[in-house]
């Protein structure tokens, strides 16, 4: 029997599958489901955006009806958002907007059930959501949790406010969501009832609860690999760094020396950039992760580290941007950028893009001597959310506008 026939078809079978995997890997490095971006690293390696920007390089600019510091996020053709409104701040809202105009697809309202009294920074709507690709998860700082699908229909609601009433802060809570392996972390420490679960993404049930320091924290879970290939959650908090498995809850590793209740760790190229004692960075690897250096001069502000090209950038709150090197810490240079910040920077072709909290965005050159400022853009509105990056543009959030900033020819 002629064989060549099966050959041919087994090897289209495989390119076309091969394709397919192209396409999809593709599209998910064009969506942004986080907090900075799929990895959690603020990085867009990919996405090539505007430089030089001027009143012409904003794509639209859309009305809010309520507050926010968390960030968009984007799936397919379509831009997330939550927010909160009310004299209370306990209406809220998921909205989402079609990528392409800005144009309201649909809009979804709850009552809040938990304690919405914040700092007035924080506001209600302060975790940024997430996304699997088939559900959008969305937190808030009443510690309600909502899932819907990407059409807006509602999946469940979970008050983790009146399962837990003593889960709360007078300053509000801000830790943004991740989902993996199909569990959703929702980091909720606090000085009373302090937790982090895992939920069921079907049915936001706990798959488990794990108690953690009484201690107020504003940091936010980032994702990342195990030595065998299971998915980890690493937990910061005042007393260090908990590495955690995404499916069962259980403790792989503690790092015991401190760390920030405010900016976030980064995880890059396998590596832990903690802000601890200024910063620290941590190798993954048995029973403790190995130290590999540590740096005061890179003592991180309210915006988290980023790492890009082999170096790692800290912002601190007055606009002093640091640059270090990712290798051994050694600080390389340091640039005053127009503070004061609160938003974490990110990254895009090479630059960086950073926006204090009078809404003036600064595109960074890192590439330059000394870095430098290249271009700026004056959004005129306060704004204290970290940008986002998908379909050649950048997304940020005020609590009055929602702006998508990219050329045309980037559309």
């Amino acid at each position: 029997m002629n064989s060549f026939p099966f050959f041919r078809t087994a090897a289209r079978n495989r390119w076309l599958a091969a394709a397919v995997v192209s396409l999809a890997l593709t599209a998910q490095a064009d969506n942004w489901t986080q907090w900075r971006g799929p990895l959690g690293n603020g990085v867009a390696p990919d996405v090539k955006l505007p430089t030089q920007l001027d009143a012409q390089a904003i794509a639209w600019a859309i009305d809010l009806p309520g507050r926010g510091l968390s960030s968009p996020i984007i799936v397919g053709e379509r831009v997330f958002l939550s927010a909160s409104s009310g004299v209370k701040q306990d209406r809220l809202h998921v909205l989402c907007f079609n990528l392409a105009d800005g144009s309201l697809r649909w809009e979804r309202q709850f009552w809040a059930t938990g304690r919405t009294m914040t700092h007035e920074k924080i506001g209600g709507a302060a975790p940024t959501p997430t996304s699997d690709g088939e559900r959008i998860y969305a937190l808030y700082s009443s510690n309600d949790c909502v899932a819907l699908d990407l059409d807006g229909n509602l999946v469940w609601f979970r008050g983790l406010g009146r399962d837990y009433p003593n889960a709360s802060n007078s300053l509000g809570m801000s830790s943004s969501l991740v989902v993996a392996e199909g569990v959703l972390v929702a980091q909720v420490e606090n000085d009373s009832e302090s937790f982090t679960a895992g939920l069921d993404a079907k049915t936001g049930e706990n798959r488990w609860k794990l108690d953690r320091p009484k201690k107020a924290n504003w940091t936010s879970p980032s994702l990342l690999k195990g030595a065998d290939g299971r998915s980890l959650v690493a937990l910061q908090s005042a007393k260090g760094l908990a590495a955690v498995d995404v499916r069962t809850g259980a403790v792989v590793w503690n790092y015991g020396e401190g760390a920030s209740t405010v900016p976030s760790t980064t995880v890059a190229d396998g590596k832990l950039y903690v802000p601890s004692n200024g910063l620290t960075v941590l190798e993954p690897g048995g029973e403790s992760p190995k130290q590999l250096w540590r740096s005061p001069q890179l003592r991180p502000g309210t915006s988290s580290p980023l790492v890009l090209g082999g170096k790692v950038f800290t912002l601190n709150d007055g606009g002093i941007l640091s640059c270090g090197d990712a290798a051994d810490g050694k600080r390389l240079w340091q640039l005053r950028l127009k503070g004061p910040f609160s938003s974490t920077p990110v990254a895009a072709g090479g630059f960086l893009y950073c926006v204090n909290e009078k809404g003036l965005l600064q595109v960074v050159d890192p590439s330059l001597t000394e870095g430098g400022v290249v271009s700026e853009l004056e959004l005129g509105q306060e704004v204290l959310g970290t940008p986002s990056v998908a379909g050649g543009s950048l997304f940020v959030r005020s609590d009055r506008k929602l702006w998508r900033i990219g050329r045309a020819s980037a559309l």
